[in-house]
């Protein structure tokens, strides 16, 4: 089978499985591709939508803004292609030597140092955050202080520290998002949800 072959595929098996729900045509559109990504249907029930998330999220891609990424993994799953021919950018700061220097001058984890050195690149963009609770929990007080400006923030840092926490303080944050709660999440589910708006954006611009 061709890959868009066994995608289809697997999405008929996904819609089957899941049966009834109570996404509309887009947020379904994410949620399942996240489902894709990671065979869990458990995000069915923990995946959390800003009621502008979506449509923000679309025209930000439309608008060409900026895609930045925690972790070069999650930059690699990106269709970068696709965002840069509407103009747009993906990046991810981490490992620049810059960013380790001033993370260890303020004595800061570099994801931190990363989410600080990207506020100038941020507005009007997109932060996605798949790895680094440390990551989001910095977005979070640089968005309350008013230095961050992003138009969505994709939130789904993983593990057993700060994640779950992390994102329930995104939830609480009045700016449109995407997240889950509890400790699930991963680059990769991350940059599947950026995927999904790049297929919306496309498909509408």
């Amino acid at each position: 089978m061709k890959p868009q072959e066994i995608e289809s595929l697997s999405f008929q098996i996904i819609d089957r499985e899941a049966g009834a729900h109570g996404f509309d045509a887009a947020q379904w559109e994410i949620v399942r591709r996240m489902i894709h990504t990671s065979a869990d249907f458990e995000y069915m029930e923990t995946v959390r939508f800003h009621p502008q998330a979506i449509s923000r999220g679309i025209e930000a891609i439309q608008g060409g803004k900026a895609v930045i990424t925690d972790t070069e993994m999650a930059r690699a799953g990106i269709r970068k292609a696709a965002i840069e021919a509407l103009g747009g950018s993906v990046s991810c700061l981490i490992g620049r030597p810059d960013i380790r220097m001033y993370a260890e001058k303020a004595g800061i984890t570099r994801a931190k140092a990363a989410v600080d050195m990207a506020l100038p690149l941020l507005a009007g963009g997109i932060y996605v955050i798949g790895n680094a609770p440390t990551a989001l929990l910095r977005l979070i007080e640089q968005v309350q202080a008013g230095e961050a400006h992003p138009t969505l923030v994709i939130g789904l840092p993983v593990g057993f520290v700060n994640a779950a926490e992390s994102k329930a303080a995104l939830l609480d944050l009045d700016i449109p998002f995407i997240t889950n709660v509890g400790r699930k999440g991963g680059s990769n589910v991350a940059a599947s949800v950026v995927n999904a708006l790049v297929i919306m954006a496309g498909r509408s611009a």
